[in-house]
């Protein structure tokens, strides 16, 4: 590492609440060693014996947890935020890492996948071994990564009984605090308060964030939103949905877009852009907690039914001002 290297992550780590600096000194050599060497092994980032065995101290010491690692990472995230002035994306997203291992309770599981079928032709399944990851990551309007600003781990113990729980369980009456995606409210809240710029962020997250809950804590916290939606919620006066009323709005203009069909081929869209600002209702068994709100939907359908690939229909759901086509191309 070159003096340059080293004092950014000197910055980087500056901020770690470790239990002594012989644990800081270790965690920004460690830093330094496996940032120039992404995706190998210990071993061949360390490059000799003695740094192998001193990274894998540090990672079994008891007194280092992954909270007392991120939280100057955390800092030197608000720090970067601060120096800019224009909006700062904030994407959210789950990552899962997967493992072989004998002793599955030593880490864990993610999820159940199927195994295909057995000689009586009964669908199999297994548990897969691993660990989950929730984060956050800010970016500037160009891509530039400023870095994280929550991160939250988990593993699943089970997943028999899932299923027919939900059969007896409206999943839309069940508290958000008792399920397992107050994880995205969590980060939500955890990221907005680290950045302390409400006004500025826009948290942006898949459809698996599509989550009433969280709009209203987005709200209440000043913060804005773009998401993915998936859910057709009541909209007006609680007589129709999101999708009838925005089938009777005007398209507002045509947007191309260059992609790749099935094949991996080169491959061109065109979409037809549409916008509203709705009332938007919670899910019924939440309407006494929960208040209405007026966001802006915007769905992107593609004309005519494409070879090779799924028609591209895209539906999303934001607090954002969109008042025109170019602010509609803008969100997609």
């Amino acid at each position: 590492m070159d003096e340059t290297d080293t004092t950014w992550f000197d910055r980087e780590v500056s901020g770690c609440h470790l239990a002594d600096e012989r644990l800081k000194k270790r965690l920004g050599d460690l830093l330094g060693r496996i940032g120039g060497a992404v995706g190998e092994t210990i071993p061949r980032a360390c490059q000799d014996w003695a740094h192998t065995k001193a990274a894998y101290r540090f990672f079994s010491n008891d007194r280092v947890n992954e909270a007392d690692i991120m939280v100057g990472h955390f800092a030197a995230t608000r720090e970067r935020m601060a120096a800019t002035e224009d909006l700062a994306f904030v994407l959210h997203d789950t990552t899962e890492f997967t493992f072989q291992r004998e002793d599955q309770a030593a880490i864990g599981l993610t999820k159940s996948v199927n195994s295909g079928r057995d000689k009586a032709g009964r669908i199999r399944s297994h548990a897969v071994c691993g660990i989950l990851m929730h984060s956050s990551l800010v970016l500037t309007r160009e891509g530039l990564p400023l870095g994280l600003a929550a991160v939250k781990f988990w593993t699943r113990k089970k997943f028999k009984g899932t299923a027919a729980l939900k059969r007896k369980i409206n999943p839309t009456r069940v508290p958000i605090e008792q399920k397992e995606s107050f994880r995205w409210l969590e980060n939500l809240r955890q990221s907005t308060e680290l950045l302390d710029d409400p006004g500025r962020c826009v948290h942006i997250g898949d459809r698996e964030s599509d989550i009433y809950e969280l709009f209203c804590t987005a709200q209440e916290m000043g913060t804005h939103f773009l998401i993915r939606t998936c859910v057709d919620r009541l909209a007006g006066d609680g007589g129709h949905t999101i999708a009838t009323e925005m089938k009777e709005v005007k398209v507002a203009g045509l947007h191309r877009i260059e992609i790749r069909n099935g094949r991996g081929e080169p491959d061109e869209a065109i979409l037809e852009l549409k916008y509203r600002k709705i009332t938007v209702l919670p899910p019924i068994g939440k309407q006494k907690r929960y208040p209405p709100l007026i966001l802006t939907v915007i769905h992107a359908e593609e004309r005519g039914s494409p070879k090779n690939r799924e028609k591209i229909k895209w539906k999303l759901i934001t607090d954002l001002a969109v008042r025109s086509r170019r602010d509609t191309i803008e969100k997609l």
